[in-house]
């Protein structure tokens, strides 16, 4: 991945120079390997902290709302699933389109650090390519170990809606794409067909673990209400821990209503959430019923148009 590297910061020292862009959002360097967090540059010395590598998993799409709003053109690197977020904030003019300059980087998974170094058995401190498509080499401080691929990657990344990016002002791949893709509505129908005792008491168990922590929350694209519900005081809903079983269940069921037909299934809340609950599941639940009694729909797929939920017929699924 070291050429994919060298061509996303040559081009991204390019617009900073010639002044095309004010600034350049992507990934800035950790103390470790996978330490790595959105950030925006403003100069090539600000650069020198500028990375693209197996752990730049986050999806920088959401940074744009408060970003568009700055003075110039601001360049971003999105991978083909952060372009559906793009998309969709866009169609809700959440972020102003001719502010955007969307550079379309080559994406061959991201790598989970817990499930690299379960593979390896020891600290990983880098991953590398193979000759081999279907395998990562995963670096230690004792050698370079092979791992399958898809043993390793994001459980978002299992879940690939496809190499193909839905919007984009220019692009940086330099290799063939790798389907990384499963059946993403498995694990709903795994839900399903449990009974509805089941099926609550698996949701009693998940979200009993919430902390409460809104990482799920403010990672997500589909959140951008400048003040939200679950901050309102008055809502009685604005605490920061559960007072009640029921309460720990409605604010993820609440959440998932709210991006209902907007959610473009990117696996941000499920990646940030310190309790590893499967909250994607959630949503992927509400894409599906969608796609059934709707017709197929993929949101962010088009940056302009309806969704599902925003016209009524009287032939509507009641």
């Amino acid at each position: 991945m070291t050429d994919l590297y060298n061509a996303c910061l040559s081009r991204a020292k390019e617009l900073l120079k010639s002044g095309e862009v004010a600034r350049v959002i992507g990934w800035r360097k950790g103390e470790f390997c996978h330490d790595v967090t959105p950030a925006f540059f403003e100069n090539e010395e600000e650069l020198k902290d500028f990375t693209y590598d197996y752990f730049c998993g986050a999806n920088l799409s959401k940074y744009l709302v408060e970003i568009s709003k700055k003075e110039g053109v601001s360049a971003v690197f999105l991978k083909p699933c952060d372009t559906y977020s793009f998309n969709e904030l866009v169609k809700e003019h959440r972020v102003a389109r001719d502010k955007i300059r969307v550079i379309a980087v080559e994406c061959r998974g991201k790598v989970d650090i817990k499930k690299a170094e379960k593979a390896a058995g020891e600290s990983v401190v880098g991953v590398e390519e193979t000759n081999d498509t279907k395998t990562l080499a995963l670096v230690t401080e004792s050698g370079k170990k092979q791992a399958e691929r898809l043993s390793v990657l994001l459980d978002k990344c299992l879940a690939c809606k496809g190499k193909k990016h839905v919007a984009s002002d220019e692009t940086i791949i330099l290799k063939d794409p790798i389907e990384t893709g499963s059946d993403r509505f498995a694990g709903v129908e795994a839900l399903e067909k449990m009974s509805a005792a089941e099926r609550y008491a698996f949701w009693r168990k998940e979200l009993s673990r919430c902390i409460r922590c809104n990482a799920c929350r403010n990672v997500c694209p589909a959140c951008t209400c400048v003040k939200c519900v679950f901050d309102n005081p008055e809502s009685g809903i604005a605490a920061k821990a559960n007072d009640t079983s029921f309460e720990e269940q409605l604010y993820h069921v609440i959440r998932a209503f709210h991006v209902a037909g907007r959610c473009t299934d990117c696996g941000e809340c499920s990646r940030v959430c310190p309790q590893g609950i499967p909250l994607h599941l959630l949503n992927r639940k509400f894409i599906k019923d969608i796609d059934t009694k709707y017709g197929e729909f993929q949101a962010g797929e088009e940056a302009e148009g309806k969704t599902p939920l925003t016209s009524y017929t009287e032939g509507d699924v009641l």
